[in-house]
């Protein structure tokens, strides 16, 4: 059984930044591809980023270029979501996600993982 543990959400300014994490237990870390999705009340789950197995290639939602970077630790079990120059807008939960031996070749869909974390709610004040 995999489990996955979000953290370090919370309450930010317009313009300030916040570093995710999520600790993946049970298996194997580099036999996943993750990634980052997030869900706003009323709206659907998005993708925001996803990384291959071994981190060689990245890939991000239009909104979030250029501001978020998701990068991974195989050696700690532990994915991460640097976000910068916050806006309103990034306001929801954030999910991380794991997909075994998965091939990500853009911001998959959220019905391409397997396994999900509890999610950490990020706000983003104006």
């Amino acid at each position: 059984q995999v489990r996955l543990v979000e953290s370090g959400g919370g309450l930010v300014q317009a313009g300030g930044s916040l570093r995710l994490s999520c600790v993946v237990s049970g298996r194997t870390f580099s036999n996943y591809a993750m990634g980052w999705l997030r869900q706003a009340p009323g709206k659907e789950r998005e993708s925001v980023a996803a990384i291959s197995r071994f981190g060689s290639r990245t890939y991000y939602v239009d909104s979030v270029k250029g501001r978020f970077t998701i990068s991974r630790d195989n050696a700690k079990n532990t994915l991460f979501l640097q976000m910068n120059s916050l806006k309103p807008e990034d306001t929801a939960t954030y999910y991380c996600a794991a997909k075994e031996l998965g091939n990500p070749t853009q911001t998959m869909s959220p019905a391409f993982y397997d396994y999900w974390g509890q999610g950490t709610p990020v706000t983003v004040s104006s």
